[in-house]
């Protein structure tokens, strides 16, 4: 099952969240079949999230449809995400 990982910053973890937390539908009808969201240990605007797709395609749509770029405008990332994609092997 692919992974995608997403790092960015965020200018309030607290509002991200509630953003992210609200964009909880728009996943799962985009693909998503799980989710994770960590924080890096010295800085919790410092954003890693998981989500797992059942194929690499799915995950790059998601990547690119308007619905994750408002999301991520209205939440609060600062500056352009990392974004890499992985297959669990």
């Amino acid at each position: 099952m692919p992974t995608m990982f997403i790092r960015h910053t965020v200018s309030n973890y607290e509002a991200w969240r509630k953003v992210y937390d609200n964009f909880n539908s728009v996943q799962k009808a985009k693909g998503v079949a799980a989710q994770a969201v960590y924080q890096a240990a010295d800085n919790p605007n410092d954003i890693t999230v998981t989500h797992d797709f059942a194929t690499v395609e799915a995950a790059q749509a998601f990547v690119k449809s308007d619905e994750l770029k408002k999301a991520m405008q209205n939440a609060g990332v600062v500056g352009a995400p990392t974004i890499w994609f992985t297959n669990k092997v």
